[in-house]
């Protein structure tokens, strides 16, 4: 069974970016997670993460859509 909350170095592996790029992303508000403990340790839920990767996908197909690579009317 898969943890239910993540550490942020899981999330930037899971992503293929640094740890610093996903506290960036947390602390902008762009990728929601939680402070837990004493310490206030960061932690992402993993379904969080899904969520926003889906979204990420959206902005991607709609961004796309918006700039084809080719001009249609050129050909």
């Amino acid at each position: 069974m898969e943890p239910r909350f993540l550490l942020l170095a899981d999330v930037a592996a899971e992503l293929n970016v640094s740890d610093s790029q996903v506290y960036h992303m947390v602390r902008s508000g762009e990728l929601p997670a939680i402070k837990i403990g004493g310490r206030g340790q960061w932690r992402v839920e993993r379904a969080k993460l899904e969520a926003y990767i889906e979204q990420k996908y959206a902005e991607t197909a709609a961004w796309v859509a918006e700039n084809p690579l080719v001009n249609p009317e050129a050909d």
